[in-house]
């Protein structure tokens, strides 16, 4: 897949809770060739960091060249992410990672737990109507429901202390989709603990599962060998940034 270094022109910056920020940007080329659980390395010129960071993509049109983000405020870097306004330019290299979602036609359950949610939006956009399962802590972190109701066909949510939707983790409500449900696949990005149960409860019920990994990634092309992980089926060590990010749950766990 292409890959390019583009100087990307801020188009919108904005807070959607305090700690959770939507950025979109002028990257042409890199919204021609994106797909689904593709990332980004962005940095800012100038900055004091000096490592990118990796983002999934949230969108990219084709159209208009603008891609979207959503990003946490975590540490230095993203805290001179959210100082970008309109108009400000960062360095974005991209589209990343050859391992992608698969978007062939099905019955498909996307699900995600905090900004692993991110990339499903991407996805959720190629599928026909998938359910989606959104994952938070408490009902102020199920936003990301607004993201996914325009394509969605049902959106299941679960909070960690009931505040909204089923109380409990995201694994706790499987057993309620795949009894209403006729689910073919399940895509899945989020924390590692959530993403392993989410697996083995597909597995057990005969389902296919893919994840999409999180892992620091410096370099994103797979040189520094930083994001390395031995596969489960073959015992090769892959990489997530270039191998993946997304790869068949029975690799990773």
């Amino acid at each position: 897949m292409k890959k390019f270094l583009e100087m990307a022109a801020v188009v919108r910056n904005e807070a959607i809770i305090p700690d959770v920020w939507e950025m979109v940007f002028t990257a042409p080329q890199i919204a021609a060739e994106a797909q689904p659980g593709q990332f980004v390395n962005v940095h800012c010129d100038g900055g004091q960091t000096f490592l990118r960071r990796p983002f999934g993509i949230v969108d990219a049109d084709p159209a208009t060249g603008k891609v979207t983000i959503i990003y946490r405020r975590v540490g230095k870097g993203t805290a001179e992410m959210q100082q970008l306004r309109p108009g400000d330019t960062l360095n974005v290299e991209g589209p990343l990672g050859e391992g992608t979602f698969t978007t062939t036609p099905g019955n498909v359950l996307l699900a995600g737990g905090g900004v692993g949610l991110a990339p499903l939006i991407f996805l959720a956009k190629r599928l026909d109507h998938p359910v989606v399962l959104v994952a938070g802590k408490s009902a102020a972190e199920t936003f990301w429901t607004k993201f996914f109701e325009p394509y969605a066909d049902k959106i299941y949510i679960t909070t960690d202390d009931g505040s909204k939707g089923i109380k409990g983790f995201a694994v706790d409500a499987l057993p309620q989709i795949f009894k209403d449900q006729p689910i073919d696949r399940v895509s899945v990005c989020g924390p590692t603990v959530m993403m392993k149960t989410i697996a083995e409860a597909s597995a057990k019920a005969g389902i296919a599962c893919e994840v999409s990994m999180e892992k620091r990634m410096a370099c994103g092309i797979g040189v520094c060998l930083g994001c390395t992980f031995e596969s489960k089926l073959d015992g090769k060590r892959y990489k997530v940034c270039a191998d993946g990010p997304v790869f068949d749950a029975k690799e990773v766990f």
